[in-house]
């Protein structure tokens, strides 16, 4: 089922949303349903999961309003339900100040569940660039990111991009203030 009419994003702004994507098992759902519809018993293999615990974690993302039924068929009987991502993205809102970056840690969990014999591509880099080349560097990273979601093949192995640009806290502010 083609998810051509989905809408581009879907912007997290309830508490209810945010718990359901904070947990990392539906965060791992929501990965699979990124390019490709999938029933709750396809789901559960995919995410290594029994079926209920599938079927639990799904209805809590459909109440949320972050996935949703896209299609339905009768299967000896019993309606067999094609679950699918409400948007193509997801946007979380600002963690603030020392809140924790649900994004983040879900990448960084994702990163050591995956095998350490799989090709990887970790770098940290520490750059001093002006207002308008951290700038450019952003935009530069999210037109990467999206010319190689738009190359996706739903038939291909999953690979997780993330990247954050940020400035970080000064001393100052890291240590709280103290000298």
């Amino acid at each position: 089922m083609p998810t051509d009419d989905l809408p581009e994003t879907f912007h997290v702004t309830t508490d209810e949303q945010l718990r359901a994507v904070s947990n990392l098992t539906r965060h791992r759902i929501m990965a699979v349903l990124r390019f490709e519809p999938a029933t709750i018993t396809q789901i559960a293999e995919r995410v290594g999961l029994a079926k209920g615990s599938s079927s639990y974690h799904v209805r809590l993302l459909e109440r949320a309003g972050l996935v949703k039924v896209v299609r339905t068929r009768k299967v000896r009987g019993v309606t067999e339900r094609y679950y699918a991502m409400a948007a193509r993205a997801i946007v979380l809102p600002d963690p603030g100040e020392g809140g924790p970056d649900v994004l983040m840690r879900h990448a960084v969990a994702d990163l050591e569940a995956a095998s350490p014999d799989g090709e990887r591509h970790v770098r940290m880099a520490h750059l001093r660039l002006t207002e308008e080349q951290f700038a450019e560097l952003g935009a530069r990273l999210d037109a990467l990111a999206d010319e190689f979601r738009a190359l996706s093949d739903p038939s291909l192995p999953d690979a997780s991009l993330v990247f954050a640009l940020f400035h970080p806290a000064s001393g100052e502010r890291a240590t709280g203030g103290a000298k």
